[in-house]
């Protein structure tokens, strides 16, 4: 099994705390912890099922989306991105992290089986929303709260909706 860690320090930026990058290349599977005290957050890619979920510490919550394979980094991608990351300081001139937007579904999932082991298991016992990818100027609209993610330099993602914390 090759398993590739990558871990990256953002020790000027307090607003996304230090991630870790662990990539099993068997499972085909990326796993993303953000370490940010309260807003700590774990996020699951699995490039198999085509799902990924993020589990959102503060609110004892997880959502799930498909993967957006257009935007998304193959990952074999990802393993090589974020070990150049490791040695930047900053973003790299002229390229700007690509964006996701995705409108959380207001009815609680229940049946995880359909998201593959991975996510099941990470998610098994948290309340489980499903989102939506939201294009273009209908996102600008939604009024509820937003909680975004920074995968890296790579990628910005909003999850936007009302979640009940459990």
């Amino acid at each position: 099994m090759k398993l590739a860690n990558i871990n990256v320090s953002n020790d000027n930026d307090t607003d996304d705390g230090g991630q870790r990058v662990s990539i099993n290349n068997q499972h085909n599977v990326a796993n993303i912890d953000n370490d940010n005290g309260w807003n700590s957050w774990n996020s699951i890619w699995d490039y198999n099922t085509g799902f990924a979920a993020t589990r959102i510490f503060a609110k004892k919550t997880c959502i799930v989306h498909r993967l957006n394979r257009k935007v998304v980094p193959a990952l074999q991608d990802l393993e090589k991105m974020s070990k150049e990351r490791k040695v930047k300081d900053t973003l790299p001139t002229g390229l700007s992290p690509q964006s996701l937007h995705y409108k959380i579904e207001p009815e609680e999932t229940k049946d995880l089986t359909q998201f593959g082991s991975p996510i099941e298991n990470m998610c098994k016992g948290l309340r489980t929303y499903q989102a939506q990818e939201v294009q273009g100027q209908s996102f600008y609209f939604h009024s509820g709260s937003c909680f975004r993610i920074n995968v890296l330099w790579l990628m910005g993602i909003s999850l936007c909706g009302d979640v009940t914390a459990s």
